[in-house]
């Protein structure tokens, strides 16, 4: 998604109780989902002195992550703004689309943003730079062997995510 210009000093957070441990959120001035990061996450954001500890602009989301993780909630349904390379945001995209309790793979999601075979590295790059675990679903990326391939914020929380998906036993 894209929106106004933003002001990137201006960074408000919170932390989420889940299944995956303590969840970092991190909106922007406006209240939009800037970053989920779970913890020990590779690239993940730390707390930073200059922001604002500020609960208000993550009800939503809140509500949202504690009925995904209940079983209840299939597709979030959130505002949030993302900043990275037009191949990155291009990837991530294709990432929102991918359902629930179903998995693609990173050549499929090369094929769907029209980059050539070879990209396929540079996708994995791209969801590897996610910035927003769960709701931004690349734990559903698998590799084309049918292998669960890396994943930001550990395979034992892919394998987590999946299964909560139904799609491991």
């Amino acid at each position: 998604m894209t929106g106004p210009t933003t002001d990137p000093t201006i960074v408000r957070w919170t932390s989420f109780d889940s299944p995956l441990g303590q969840l970092l959120l991190t909106a922007d001035e406006f209240g939009a989902l800037t970053s989920l990061s779970v913890p020990g996450q590779r690239g993940g954001r730390s707390v930073r002195p200059e922001w604002r500890q500020d609960p208000g602009p993550f009800r939503v989301v809140g509500d949202q992550l504690a009925a995904y993780f209940a079983g209840e909630l299939k597709e979030f349904q959130l505002e949030f703004r993302t900043s990275g390379t037009d191949f990155r945001e291009r990837v991530w995209a294709a990432l929102d689309s991918v359902p629930y309790g179903a998995t693609t793979t990173y050549g499929e999601i090369a094929a769907r943003i029209g980059a050539p075979r070879a990209a396929v590295r540079a996708v994995g790059g791209a969801i590897g730079a996610n910035p927003l675990l769960v709701v931004r679903p690349c734990h559903r990326v698998i590799g084309a062997d049918g292998t669960l391939t890396g994943y930001a914020g550990g395979l034992d929380r892919k394998v987590q995510l999946l299964t909560l998906e139904n799609v491991l036993g």
